[in-house]
């Protein structure tokens, strides 16, 4: 159920500074850039502002809570975003906003959202955890409360009456460090995941079946724009809609993002650097 309040204290002020940059515009124009904080998020947002920087705009990242980003973009506080993770994630955010908002475009294609364990468990299904879940101390590690996949977690855990399991609030980050703590101890866990994220390509995990499709099936991440953006800014509009992601390629720079001292513009600048042709075709 979507919440109704939808943005916290520190939402409205990141919201103001879209407001207070506003004026400043420089080359082109100004573009304003809402995302979340999730690996593949991150990715793309800050390949989307190098690209558009290329392109001769000035362009301002802004992170924010899943809610409060699909209402920045609906109010036309942000000109876009590169998250919308739709049918099932993000459904709530959509089907209140549908009317106010684009979906400019697929930027990616084949995401999925499950449970994941570490290869050497012997968990194979989520019906496991109805017999096996003391394994895993009764918990199964999430993410921010209120985002999809947790909505989706607590549904799967009704639809599967895994009533002894506790699913436990965090972020990317701290689900990520508790994955990373168990496989150094070789400990079972079962972790909310969604592909593409770099903890693939790291280690040697698996999605748990899940026979009654609680979790949902394959996910499209969006592209999603102001309605207006086509009409005020349609260069814009126009390298945003051409911007599309193979699923190994944002799991490559993810995995360049936990390397050490990396940052997120570096390692995009990177990327655009190393393939002229794919962005050649962006700005087309």
């Amino acid at each position: 159920m979507l919440r109704k309040v939808w943005v916290s204290a520190l939402a409205i002020a990141a919201l103001a500074g879209f407001a207070a940059g506003s004026a400043e515009a420089a080359g082109k124009g100004k573009v304003k850039i809402a995302y979340v904080e999730w690996s593949d998020s991150v990715v793309a947002t800050n390949i989307a502002k190098a690209v558009l920087e290329q392109a001769g705009y000035d362009v301002t990242l802004t992170p924010l809570a899943a809610a409060a980003m699909w209402q920045a973009v609906a109010t036309g506080e942000a000109d876009a975003m590169m998250a919308g993770w739709l049918p099932v994630t993000h459904k709530a955010y959509y089907d209140k906003l549908k009317d106010q908002v684009e979906l400019t475009t697929p930027n990616v294609t084949g995401a999925k959202l499950g449970w994941a364990t570490p290869d050497y468990t012997d968990l194979k299904s989520i019906e496991d955890l109805k017999t096996k879940s003391a394994e895993v101390d009764n918990k199964v590690i999430g993410i921010d409360p209120g985002a999809g996949l947790m909505r989706a977690s607590e549904k799967t855990i009704k639809d599967y009456g895994l009533s002894n399991v506790k699913l436990v609030e965090g972020s990317d980050a701290t689900m990520v460090a508790t994955l990373k703590d168990a496989i150094n101890k070789k400990q079972p866990i079962v972790v909310t995941a969604w592909t593409p994220h770099w903890m693939f390509a790291r280690w040697k995990l698996r999605y748990l079946d899940d026979p009654k499709g609680s979790l949902g099936a394959e996910e499209t991440v969006y592209t999603v724009s102001r309605k207006d953006l086509a009409k005020d800014m349609p260069e814009v509009h126009k390298i945003l809609k051409n911007m599309k992601f193979s699923l190994e390629e944002e799991q490559k720079v993810m995995v360049w993002n936990e390397e050490p001292g990396a940052k997120p513009a570096e390692t995009a600048a990177r990327w655009v650097k190393e393939n002229p042709e794919i962005v050649k075709s962006w700005l087309q």
